[in-house]
């Protein structure tokens, strides 16, 4: 157990963190569009979510920093498919097709990324079908993106009250340095790959689950917070219970981006279900903490607790419910 000393040093790094921050910028871009939370297809989960026959169509995009891409290439063109299947899994889908975008100064600084984006398109099972490519431009520039399909949804707009936080992570691998990537991928059979990815779909067909986010760049906590503002909760995290990797420091930890890694919103009856399915493929899987109806975030645990993000006092995505009576629009 942190004591409280600890557990405000730890709750000031995540306030400050540039995952956190890096979340909230979301929110200028949802009031400039117009977008959140109560539309047709509601806007601040993994996946755009479009109704289609018995299931959805899953839409998602992801766009990788300048300096990501000029620093490890290869591994920039993979998580290009990684972490977009990863967003398609929190949804409860399965991937059906990835197209890239892909900007570099001549041919062979495209080459180590268009690698990456082949390489884990072949070890992931999703087809790469077309994109955009420009490699007469000054710098490297990626954005990928992917078309799934779900039979039932996992939502970030779905947590209730009473409910169990539950962590998977995949704690095989390592730091992929200087960035704070947990990469636990690149040397896993495809077969492992996929079938750890296809415990998604499956915990959401059976019911076991409706709510879930895949672990970003917001790491652990941050996350948490995104599930909590779009469906109108509190989440209290015990930071004892988190899974974490031998001889990591729990605060980097909390801003890691791991290869694998989702958080579930789960009925306390179901939690030794869940966790077992995640355990029996190797992956650690734990109880962290509580959805509350408090609507703010906090870590720590009896006495020590100390509050991440207070939705009454500021949005963080700008994608929840409609406000409280009374809450505060700054």
């Amino acid at each position: 157990m942190l004591g409280s000393a600890a557990i405000s040093a730890l709750a000031e790094t995540l306030r400050r963190s540039h995952g956190l921050a890096a979340k909230a910028d979301i929110g200028t871009a949802t009031a400039r569009l117009g977008l959140g939370g109560a539309g047709a297809v509601p806007v601040g989960d993994d996946c755009a979510a479009i109704p289609d026959g018995d299931g959805y169509l899953l839409f998602a995009i992801e766009g990788f920093m300048n300096e990501f891409v000029a620093g490890d290439p290869w591994f920039a063109g993979w998580c290009g498919v990684m972490v977009n299947v990863s967003d398609i899994a929190a949804m409860g889908g399965r991937p059906l097709a990835i197209v890239d975008a892909v900007w570099a100064d001549g041919e062979a600084n495209a080459a180590p990324v268009l690698d990456g984006l082949r390489a884990a398109s072949e070890r992931f099972g999703v087809p790469l079908v077309g994109g955009h490519t420009n490699i007469r431009t000054d710098r490297g520039q990626l954005s990928v993106a992917i078309l799934g399909r779900a039979n039932r949804l996992l939502t970030s707009f779905d947590a209730r009250p009473g409910e169990r936080l539950i962590a998977a992570v995949d704690l095989r691998g390592g730091y992929r340095v200087p960035f704070s990537n947990w990469e636990a991928a690149t040397d896993a059979p495809a077969s492992r790959l996929q079938g750890d990815l296809a415990l998604l779909p499956t915990i959401a067909e059976a019911g076991l689950a409706r709510a879930a986010k895949d672990i970003s760049q917001g790491g652990i906590v941050g996350t948490a917070a995104m599930l909590a503002e779009c469906s109108g909760v509190g989440i209290a995290i015990d930071p004892a219970a988190i899974p974490t990797p031998p001889g990591v420091e729990l605060a980097r930890w909390l801003l890691t981006f791991p290869s694998f890694g989702f958080l579930l919103s789960v009925r306390p009856d179901e939690v030794p279900v869940v966790s077992a399915l995640f355990a029996g493929r190797g992956i650690a899987c734990a109880d962290i903490g509580a959805i509350t109806a408090e609507r703010r975030v906090t870590i720590g645990s009896g006495s020590a607790v100390e509050t991440v993000w207070d939705f009454a006092r500021a949005p963080l995505l700008g994608c929840g419910p409609s406000r409280f009576a009374g809450e505060s629009a700054a």
